[in-house]
């Protein structure tokens, strides 16, 4: 086993065309290590490739080129070891309504060939809360109940591997939290995570390193405080004694009023400083009540990345973006 968790080089998916539809070259070559014991987020728009490279990994769509190693498993050279190496919690709510959640559990071990013996089925109950719902049958769940025996079937092989796909979508607040306190477990466990999400403000708290995957390529990798870091722009916001008209800014910094009474200047930390700007200010006669600084964040890095407008860099495996 290397230092990483996942090893991809190279991987490409082309969907053929059928009919008067040209084919789709999905994923374009893409290369990426995950490393052995940490969160990883896959982000990107929709379909920018992500649910493609998830299925892959989980052995469910065959790529048309490339490497792919689980765990030090090739995926051609050994495909039961590296589908064994992974867990995958999908976004879809796939259970068979007739089954209850202690039964879905064992079936689940048994499609991977863990004897009974070292089956976990109470264990992951209580892991993941369903421990009196043990003999519901599983039409009888709530959606946010099934959404947990999700991340209970993919638990119940002990991969190394756990890939979360949008776990939390259109669950409540409680049981987001709940999921997150078992993905920090596992984690702490010694379990590597792969997640995808659409609330940014998730990854950006959860996540050691984030990946962004736009139009089938991967556009960066890096550990999320160095993505956000690379974000220039910040905000000074003070909120006035007094309403006021127009302040002499320096260059290149931008002043908006905002509904709420409070005036925000965007500058660059590489042009100016917070400091130029208050004395722009206090030079206009302007009484200061209240001030505070508003830093980017993971989905003002999204945006500018998928969007074309970041500048150029490379991150720490050598990926151009």
């Amino acid at each position: 086993m290397s230092e990483n968790a996942i090893e991809i080089r190279n991987l490409r998916k082309t969907y053929d065309g059928s009919g008067r539809s040209a084919a789709k070259e999905a994923l374009k070559g893409i290369d990426l290590d995950i490393p052995a014991g940490c969160i990883m987020g896959l982000l990107g728009p929709n379909g920018a490739g992500k649910s493609t490279l998830i299925n892959i990994l989980a052995g469910l769509v065959r790529k048309t080129a490339g490497q792919v190693k689980i765990w030090g498993f090739d995926q051609d050279v050994n495909p039961r070891q590296s589908r064994a190496a992974i867990g995958v919690m999908p976004q879809e709510l796939n259970l068979d309504p007739f089954f209850t959640p202690r039964a879905a559990l064992e079936v689940q071990a048994g499609l991977y060939g863990v004897p009974k013996s070292q089956r976990r089925s109470d264990e992951i109950l209580k892991l993941i809360g369903l421990e009196d719902k043990a003999e519901a049958y599983a039409r009888t769940l709530s959606g946010g109940m099934r959404r947990r025996l999700l991340l209970g079937k993919a638990l119940v092989h002990r991969p190394q591997v756990l890939v979360l796909d949008e776990p939390t979508a259109g669950v409540d607040i409680e049981l987001r939290n709940m999921l997150w306190r078992n993905v920090r477990r596992l984690n702490e466990g010694g379990m590597t995570i792969i997640l995808t999400t659409h609330y940014l403000e998730e990854a950006q708290a959860m996540c050691d390193e984030i990946a962004i995957i736009n139009h089938g390529a991967l556009i960066v990798r890096d550990r999320t405080e160095n993505l956000l870091a690379k974000m220039d722009a910040r905000a000074l916001v003070i909120t006035p004694d007094a309403p006021f008209g127009s302040v002499a800014c320096p260059d290149g910094v931008e002043m908006t009023a905002r509904a709420d009474g409070t005036i925000a200047f965007t500058y660059s930390r590489n042009h100016t400083t917070p400091g130029a700007i208050l004395d722009a200010v206090r030079a206009a006669g302007i009484t200061i009540r209240d001030v505070r600084t508003e830093e980017p964040d993971l989905e003002d890095v999204f945006l500018a990345l998928t969007s074309g407008k970041a500048p150029p860099s490379h991150d720490a495996t050598g990926v151009s973006t």
